[in-house]
């Protein structure tokens, strides 16, 4: 579920809306397809998302960076990309 929210977001930039409010937001590739960053910020404000997502040869791993696991499921289940 969290690997089909990922693939939503366009590779580069793209803008998306949370919570009603307006995001940058930047996603990388890596490893042939099998490792994603994503940084999201809050355009009027402070908030940001920031998330490592690797798909190893045994499981998927989820690593936020610096806030809780379950504020980036959120977001990425609930913004809108434009």
């Amino acid at each position: 579920m969290v690997l089909e929210a990922i693939q939503k977001i366009p590779i580069g930039y793209s803008e998306g809306i949370y919570n009603n409010k307006k995001y940058s937001i930047t996603k990388e590739v890596f490893n042939k397809g099998k490792s994603f960053k994503i940084y999201a910020k809050e355009l009027q404000g402070n908030d940001f998302i920031s998330l490592n997502y690797y798909i190893t040869s045994t499981s998927e791993l989820l690593k936020p960076c610096e806030m809780p696991q379950q504020k980036v499921i959120d977001f990425l289940n609930n913004v809108d990309v434009l």
